[in-house]
């Protein structure tokens, strides 16, 4: 269970969380000065999924990202100042600059990258799963996706094949109510995210993705599955987003104050704050701020120096096109 983890576990989780939300809410503030090429698609109000999701895997375990995903890519311990260069274009950047937002990876620790291409993760991931049922060693993929993406065919396929083969993969739908600035409810026919992907063949269960201890504990059951050789799990997590489907998105299909009612009543840092609190512990109000002040010094920092940092030399323009094998 997850409330069985350490202080200074839940203390990392907390940390995660709330470098997750920071970074998001630095980013929605500097995009607006235009220093930022690219489009940009931002996380928060979806860390506890990322955390949750992310927190019981390690180096050797793999995820497939979507284009939001940069919680991803923090949950999966990927350098934030890297993170922050390659978002704004520098030669330092994770990807050198050349990937932006939508494409930043790190295969150290096993993100296989943020991906364009609506359901374009589950393929990759089912692949990289089936590299880890060969080698026998217990490792497991993770594709994330949103609610949008359960409707594309090569996540269909995706699913069928990893059941086939008793691929060693989760499948996380981040059901955030929009796909893109369409209703969940009206474009996912059977209303119901989940219970689809058990038509495949493979167990799946819904969760509240606003709350971390409901996610890592349903993740931990996947893995459980997973790692035994069992074959592929289904989580969908039910979340939202709190800004635009992109940076700029004028949001006109959403209700008025519905943002500002889902910060006060889905904010997974508040929810953990509060399930610490009711629970006695084991993390005081005090080391929760302590870890604000902390996270709030790091996302400084990275801005600075990213906003420092050279861009890429003209002469690096061809290459990385092609891998050399």
């Amino acid at each position: 269970m997850a409330m069985a983890l350490t202080p200074e576990r839940l203390g990392f989780v907390y940390r995660q969380m709330k470098l997750i939300r920071e970074f998001e809410e630095r980013l929605h503030t500097e995009i607006a000065t235009g220093e930022i090429p690219g489009f940009t698609h931002l996380y928060s109000g979806q860390e506890a999924v990322a955390v949750g999701v992310c927190e019981p895997l390690s180096d050797a375990d793999y995820i497939a990202s979507t284009h939001r995903g940069h919680g991803h890519c923090i949950a999966k311990g990927c350098d934030v100042p890297g993170m922050m260069k390659e978002i704004y274009g520098r030669a330092d950047g994770l990807c050198k600059g050349k990937g932006g937002s939508m494409h930043i990876a790190d295969f150290d620790r096993g993100m296989l990258g943020a991906n364009a291409i609506v359901g374009g993760g589950p393929p990759l991931a089912v692949g990289a799963a089936i590299a880890c049922q060969l080698k026998g060693e217990g490792r497991v993929s993770v594709a994330f996706g949103g609610d949008g993406s359960c409707n594309q065919g090569t996540v269909f396929e995706a699913m069928n094949l990893a059941v086939v083969l008793k691929a060693p993969v989760i499948f996380v739908f981040e059901n955030n109510g929009y796909s893109e600035h369409t209703g969940v409810s009206y474009a996912v026919g059977s209303k119901d995210i989940a219970a689809r992907s058990r038509g495949f063949g493979m167990p799946a269960e819904t969760v509240d993705g606003s709350d971390f201890f409901a996610v890592n504990d349903a993740m931990r059951r996947a893995l459980t599955v997973a790692r035994a050789g069992d074959g592929p799990y289904t989580l969908e997590a039910i979340t939202t987003r709190f800004f635009g489907h992109f940076e700029g998105d004028p949001q006109r299909y959403r209700a008025k104050d519905e943002v500002a009612r889902q910060r006060q009543s889905m904010d997974c840092l508040k929810l953990f704050r509060a399930r610490m609190e009711a629970d006695g512990g084991p993390l005081k109000a005090t080391d929760l701020d302590a870890i604000d002040a902390q996270v709030m010094a790091r996302i400084e920092a990275a801005v600075a120096d990213a906003k420092a940092a050279p861009p890429p030399a003209e002469s690096e323009l061809t290459t990385d096109v092609y891998i050399s094998y």
